[in-house]
């Protein structure tokens, strides 16, 4: 060996670190008419002309529904010891009220049994993203009542399966919820109310208040309340006074909307004037505030890409990228003066930075906020243009390097103090990608659409490694 080479010395996690992979119901599971299961607002959304890629929908996504037999055993093959998902709300519950549809919960009963006795972890979050449209209709997150009608929907769910799950998260991406879906539109239910946004995200709030006190009325102590948070890692483009304003009020509507009020019962008084022009936060009722704030057994984390914004130039026209898909409408309430910036360096197919330094940031953040608190890393990954090769075999070296650095990442913010026990790669397998239908892959194993046929990917083997060994192993 040369004597400037460097041995290369494994990175190892603790012992009993979850290795898991991370999906969504409306995005795998198909079977949109079956066993009584009734719209979505992602059914309605995706189905109304112009709205998500090549006119795609979740109406048969992966088909899950059908296979999760053979996905779970596709899991154990895998090495994963964790698996996270979500249920399908209207699947459960179809018009969002009243009791519960069994056939519905008895999908869920068996997956949770399979994975169980594939010595899979369940991990499972009851709102990603797909509001039965009875409820949209009623008024949808911006009306209060939808946050009562989601404690219901918890309990229901927590008495069918809190004897066999044991972590549980309420909601993903709340900020995706609020401000894709009402503010941008680019999202379900594809409106553009900056306000209703904002009441949104605070009955997004209630909703994971109140739905936390459901689940521990009916569910083992033991069991484990968090929450998935996708804050944005926010850097100014520069440290000049105006644009550390735009990054306080970027950072605020990401992040301290949602964990100001759930880990510290109180919303931001820069978010309350930032947002003066666009509502008085009348919504935010006597005894919110508390009910939010209720103690959280870990905290999930959510991380792609940073984000890097400036003060605006007045002069500039048209929207402003930032990510988060194109549309004539901002996803950030009253900040039309802040500018968004595409970081130097490789991207992803998406168009998002590759940075995992921004992973370990927002870790080593989130063990400030929240000292003592468990965390997980309940998703990161990365889309990449993956295609079969001559042999049928899928290699995606991009995905693997990716996977390394926030692996990585994550290792040295261990190292640092950080308590983060598990990582849920997203995602298990390619699958409906929002608004981009099935043009982008996010997937360790890669799905032909046509056949419904699963072919792990280089990366899948790269990880199937880690988990197994608990180490990281090299890029080859």
């Amino acid at each position: 060996m040369p004597e400037s080479a460097t041995p290369v010395t494994p990175v190892t996690f603790p012992p009993a670190f979850l290795w898991g992979a991370a999906t969504s119901a409306y995005q795998i599971e198909g079977a949109v008419r079956e066993d009584g299961r009734t719209p979505s607002i992602w059914d309605t959304f995706s189905h109304t002309p112009g709205k998500t890629a090549g006119g795609d929908t979740g109406d048969v996504a992966v088909d899950h529904y059908h296979r999760y037999r053979d996905d779970v055993a596709m899991m154990a093959e895998l090495g994963l010891n964790a698996y996270r998902f979500s249920v399908s709300w209207s699947r459960v519950q179809p018009t969002g009220r009243g009791p519960a549809v069994q056939r519905g919960l008895d999908f869920y009963r068996r997956l949770v049994d399979e994975l169980l006795a594939a010595g899979i972890k369940p991990a499972l979050t009851l709102y990603h993203w797909d509001l039965p449209q009875e409820l949209e209709d009623a008024g949808g997150w911006p009306e209060r009542d939808t946050a009562y009608r989601f404690a219901e929907y918890a309990q229901i769910v927590g008495e069918a399966l809190g004897d066999r799950v044991e972590q549980w998260i309420t909601l993903n991406e709340p900020w995706c919820s609020a401000f894709l879906g009402y503010a941008s539109g680019v999202h379900a239910p594809g409106r553009t109310d900056p306000a209703a946004s904002l009441r949104a995200a605070h009955h997004l709030n209630l909703a994971h208040g109140l739905g936390t006190v459901a689940l521990r009325s009916v569910m083992p102590a033991r069991n484990s309340v968090a929450l998935s948070l996708n804050t944005s890692v926010v850097r100014p483009l520069s440290q000049r006074p105006a644009d550390l304003v735009a990054a306080r009020k970027i950072d605020d509507l990401s992040g301290g909307v949602f964990h100001g009020p759930i880990l510290h019962g109180v919303y931001p008084e820069t978010l309350f004037e930032a947002t003066a022009s666009v509502t008085d936060w009348s919504h935010v009722q006597d005894g919110d505030l508390a009910t939010i704030h209720q103690p959280l057994d870990a905290l999930c984390l959510n991380y792609y890409t940073p984000t890097v914004v400036s003060a605006a130039d007045p002069d500039a026209e048209g929207p402003r990228a930032d990510g988060h898909g194109a549309s004539d409408h901002s996803p950030w309430p009253a900040a039309d003066d802040v500018a968004f910036h595409q970081p130097p360096g490789e991207r992803t197919e998406m168009g998002w930075s590759v940075d995992p330094t921004g992973l370990h940031e927002l870790i080593m953040r989130y063990t400030r906020e929240a000292p003592g608190l468990p965390i997980y890393i309940s998703e990161n990954g990365a889309a990449y243009d993956d295609k079969p090769d001559a042999d049928g075999r899928v290699h995606d070296p991009e995905r693997v390097a990716y996977l390394h650095g926030h692996l990585s990442a994550v290792r040295r913010a261990i190292a640092d103090g950080a308590d983060v026990r598990g990582y849920y790669l997203w995602s298990l397998m390619d699958n409906f990608e929002w608004a981009y239908g099935y043009e982008k892959r996010f997937g360790a194993v890669y799905v032909d659409y046509a056949t419904q046929e699963r072919t792990p990917k280089s990366s899948a083997h790269w990880y199937a490694r880690a988990a197994r060994t608990g180490t990281l192993p090299p890029v080859e």
